[in-house]
Order: structure tokens, then sequence, then C-alpha cells
């Protein structure tokens, strides 16, 4: 019984993680330098990557919202979702307009 208890016992703490670093990832994507970087690196290139933030939209949702700290962080995302924003961002002048747009 105590080996059943244990499995309950780290599903919650699972999950927490699993919020955090997802909170975590959400939240830098206010950086508008981050988002260059992963540009420069093709990370949105790989459809793995565009299809974990179309995931990550969820964040957009009152009930995780709420966790955000970064707001402009949203805007991002949902603009990250269009391979046009997502092309752009490999130019620093795209880079440095959103982040005189976020002051």
């Amino acid at each position: 019984m105590a080996a059943s208890e244990d499995v309950v016992m780290e599903v919650p703490d699972e999950n927490m993680q699993r919020f955090t670093v997802e909170l975590e990832f959400v939240q830098c994507l206010a950086n508008p330098e981050y988002l260059n970087y992963l540009a420069q690196h093709n990370y949105f290139k790989e459809e793995e990557f565009v299809n974990y933030l179309k995931y990550l939209l969820y964040w957009k949702e009152p009930k995780y919202a709420r966790f955000i700290k970064y707001p402009q962080c949203l805007q991002l995302l949902e603009l990250l979702q269009e391979p046009k924003f997502r092309n752009e961002l490999i130019n620093v002048p795209c880079t440095r307009f959103i982040q005189k747009n976020q002051r």
C-alpha cells in the first residue's frame, strides 16, 4: 500500500513541475532578444516546436493567465502562431522594434 501512496504523492509534484516549467517558458517569450535567439537557432522551423507554441495557448485562459507576471508574453505567444512573424524575428531591427514598443 505504501508504494501506491508514493505514486499518488508524486503526481501533484510532477504536475507542479510541468506547470512551473511551462509558466517560466511562456514568460521568457516576453523577451524579444530570446525570440531572436530562437529564430537564429532555427527553433521556429521545427514543426514540434511550433506545435508546442500552439499547445501553450492555454495560458491565455483566465485560470492560467492570472499567474503571468509579464502579460506581453501572451500577445507575443499569439503572434508566434503566425509564420510571417516567426520569420521576421531573425532580424535584429524587428527585435528592437518589439523592445521599443514594450516600454
